[in-house]
């Protein structure tokens, strides 16, 4: 008698797309962070669901997840404006940003894996490339672009959505300056003292340099820093408009 061993059979799940409601909160978050939706700006409902191609139902319901992150703030009386984080809420946002970044370097350093370090380098010339020319907003880009990756090099789905939120917040504190937006103009020594910790294993030394690197932005984001080069945004350099959601599809 032949015997068959069986075979498992492997599980086939439904890959889930995304709702309009999660496609709106995607673009608000982007117009956000572009500033297509200036900080302080009120949210309406009418003409944003126009510029959507949406109805206001899942519009509101996308706003209520932006609340939650604290990316819209609600004024009682006003309705829901993009929040503003003045310069004395800066400190709280860089430790929030220091309890994130750090753990992602602790793991990091746990097993600093050539593939991590060469990957972060690149991201590091992306960001010297950029602070040659004068676009501020490619600057700010190309930081911000470096320290999500840090923390999408852990590993952790749930590190990277909280850095993906706090990277917002810190543009929308760079937009909230008094002075405009503004960038530094030079890179800071301490990335590449961060990246040379990390390589080495020594998570405690590039823990050391990321503090030191936003006690620089913070200085800086609250006025003072003094003697530090910047690039400011040019008044004509204006946002990406807000698309319709039907061109994501």
């Amino acid at each position: 008698m032949t015997t068959h061993s069986r075979v498992p059979r492997a599980s086939v799940f439904r890959v889930a797309r995304p709702s309009t409601v999660d496609l709106i909160a995607v673009e608000l978050r982007n117009a956000i962070f572009s500033g297509a939706l200036p900080v302080g700006a009120p949210i309406v409902e009418i003409e944003i669901a126009s510029q959507l191609g949406v109805s206001r139902s899942p519009l509101r319901e996308a706003t209520q997840r932006l609340v939650q992150e604290g990316l819209l703030t609600p004024q009682p009386g006003r309705g829901l404006h993009v929040t503003r984080i003045d310069p004395a809420h800066v400190g709280d946002l860089y430790r929030a940003r220091i309890a994130v970044e750090g753990e992602a370097i602790r793991v990091i350093s746990a097993d600093p894996h050539p593939a991590v370090i060469a990957a972060l380098e690149t991201m590091l010339k992306d960001l010297e490339e950029a602070s040659k020319g004068e676009d501020a907003r490619a600057i700010g880009n190309a930081d911000l672009a470096f320290h999500q990756a840090l923390v999408d090099e852990a590993g952790s789905l749930r590190l990277s959505g909280y850095m993906a939120t706090l990277v917002i917040e810190t543009r929308i504190a760079t937009f909230s300056h008094p002075s405009g937006y503004t960038v530094r103009r030079s890179v800071s020594p301490t990335y590449r003292d961060l990246l040379s910790a990390l390589a080495a294993g020594d998570a405690d030394a590039a823990v050391s340099a990321l503090r030191a690197q936003f006690g620089e932005a913070v200085e800086r984001l609250t006025g003072a820093a003094r003697g530090i080069d910047t690039v400011e945004a040019s008044p004509d350099d204006a946002p990406p408009p807000v698309e319709p959601i039907g061109r994501l599809q």
